[in-house]
């Protein structure tokens, strides 16, 4: 089995050391490449590359940025297509501030434990295929949004760009100014699913292709319980801005097997496309990454379209 291993060497808790380790830990399983990105779109740039080659696995360490590309180089910019059993795995070590979608796998958090879990996978050979969204051009593998989250990941990426170090705190800091600096604003969003009427009067929409939709270090925040990788998108999107139906909803968020409901919140956990209108531009993320002001986007679940190298998922 040949593997090319692709490291950010820039991302938040990957070292030097560390990334010896695991690629001396890795090389007794596969014949090992191993790449180090050195500019945007890098990471994109190297899967497309090792898809050519005829490469068995890609091991990428890095945060969701690094995933997000690597995937995006794989798949290409159309969702309208079959899978491709000749695309390599994707496997996870993580190297990122949240790595919410190797923790939504089943991936160990800490780098060591997952390159162990990685070894044993590698050896077992178990995989499995998941499904992912795509929007305005992109995959996605665990979540996008429009409004809030959205100009929380611009504020986190010029914080990154200024030399500042990405952390939880910073992250709820950026998430609080944004709302109550966007109090004042009217709502600009209507949704538009299958089967439903609009939904208009839609202040911010979460996107979910898995649950949970982040982490705050180790407590997961389910927004869509409902939602895997198996199963459609997941659409979460609120209708106020006050304060106290606002915080109910959070309280929710972060309760141990709770379901969020609210009169002012719109969720559904398996819808099969979404598509949402705004009366003016509005901020768009995929994974984590700002993708500028779109005034329509439509959401697409696209099933079974990548195998991962992961545990295999425990129902029920």
């Amino acid at each position: 089995m040949r593997a090319l291993l692709i490291v950010n060497p820039n991302a938040t808790t990957t070292t030097p050391a560390g990334r010896d380790r695991l690629a001396h830990a890795l090389a007794d399983r596969v014949g090992l490449t191993v790449a180090h990105t050195t500019h945007r779109g890098h990471a994109a740039e190297l899967a497309r590359s090792a898809h050519a080659d005829g490469m068995d696995v890609i091991v990428a360490h890095g945060g969701d940025g690094t995933v997000n590309e690597i995937v995006n180089g794989l798949l290409g910019d159309s969702p309208d297509r079959e899978p491709d059993p000749t695309i390599p795995l994707l496997a996870v070590v993580p190297g990122g501030s949240a790595n919410v979608f190797a923790r939504s796998l089943g991936i160990a958090a800490d780098p060591m434990e997952a390159t162990e879990q990685l070894r044993t996978l590698l050896a077992e050979r178990t995989h499995r295929r998941i499904g992912l969204g795509h929007c305005a051009g992109r995959w996605f593998v665990f979540n996008a949004g429009l409004g809030l989250d959205a100009q929380v990941c611009e504020a986190i990426d010029l914080s990154r760009a200024g030399g500042r170090k990405v952390t939880t705190a910073r992250y709820v800091r950026h998430a609080i100014t944004q709302f109550f600096s966007s109090k004042r604003a009217e709502p600009a969003l209507t949704l538009e699913l299958p089967g439903r009427d609009p939904v208009s009067g839609v202040h911010y929409a979460f996107v979910s292709n898995s649950s949970p939709w982040t982490f705050l270090d180790t407590r997961p925040v389910h927004t869509n319980p409902g939602t895997s990788f198996e199963t459609g998108l997941g659409i979460f999107a609120m209708t106020t801005t006050r304060v106290v139906p606002s915080l109910r909803v959070v309280r929710q968020l972060l309760a141990r097997g709770g379901q969020p409901q609210s009169r002012y919140l719109l969720r559904v956990d398996d819808a099969p496309r979404a598509r949402a209108v705004s009366s003016r531009p509005i901020g768009l993320q995929v994974d984590g990454d700002y993708l500028g002001l779109h005034r329509e986007v439509d959401f697409v679940s696209v099933p079974a379209i990548l195998d991962v190298v992961a545990p295999t998922p425990q129902f029920g």
